[in-house]
């Protein structure tokens, strides 16, 4: 579908974020699986009365109408795609950290379905209170293929070579993986590097290795510019601390 296409009715969305826009509407930011992520106005959505007040939710499937060309089409209409219970609680903001994922690295009107599924089934985890951390890095591995900067888990960068269980290697960006000494800093074991390929997290060096390499891969794809749900969880892990 292109830009300038006057109407889609109920196909398959999310809502990631949304702020107020005049007296009683929002402007919204949604990820749908046909048509990518775009900007919508939802006119008189906000107060007591409006009917689409509880239904436009985040983490819960929906399904979207619209109308209008440019770049910011009107809703037309929403409805719950199913009925999923809430989050809980200790998940929520591991949740809009992936919001903040696809606001800040999918571009507009861009239709990726496969990464539209992986959010979905994200949040599916997460509603049944799966392991955290697997959850993400998954996420986070697809989020990356998904956007055509994916890390080869499996061969070195320059010499094309294998990835080797018993050695160490660092990820440079725009590279790859290449190969370091034992103990240097920040080096990330090999064997870390084939479990991640193979999307098992079992063992805690594989996730915190996992975590770091990701973490770096993903900081390249911002540019250096800080993600705000990372701040908050560091605060919130600083008062814990105390």
């Amino acid at each position: 579908m292109s830009r300038s296409t006057r109407r889609v009715d109920f196909t398959p969305g999310y809502l990631l974020h949304h702020h107020p826009w005049r007296d009683t509407s929002r402007i919204l930011e949604v990820l749908t699986r046909e048509h990518g992520r775009l900007t919508l106005f939802a006119r008189g959505v906000r107060g007591a009365t409006a009917r689409l007040a509880p239904v436009l939710q985040p983490f819960q499937p929906l399904l979207l109408s619209w109308r209008g060309r440019g770049e910011a089409p009107q809703l037309t209409a929403a409805e719950r795609a199913q009925h999923c219970v809430p989050l809980p609680p200790q998940c929520l903001l591991a949740a809009f950290y992936l919001n903040e994922l696809l606001l800040r690295l999918t571009t507009r009107h861009d239709p990726l379905p496969e990464l539209f599924d992986h959010y979905h089934d994200t949040l599916t985890q997460l509603r049944a209170q799966a392991p955290l951390e697997p959850a993400l890095r998954r996420f986070e591995k697809r989020l990356l293929e998904a956007l055509g900067y994916g890390v080869d888990l499996l061969a070195e960068a320059r010499t094309g070579k294998r990835i080797e269980a018993q050695r160490y290697y660092h990820f440079r960006a725009g590279q790859g993986l290449v190969p370091v000494a034992a103990g240097s800093a920040g080096a990330l074991a090999g064997s870390s590097l084939l479990e991640l390929a193979r999307d098992n997290f079992g063992a805690a060096q594989v996730r915190e290795d996992a975590r770091r390499l990701l973490r770096a891969a993903l900081s390249a794809c911002l540019e250096g510019r800080p993600l705000a749900t990372r701040a908050v969880a560091k605060s919130i892990m600083r008062k814990v601390a105390r």
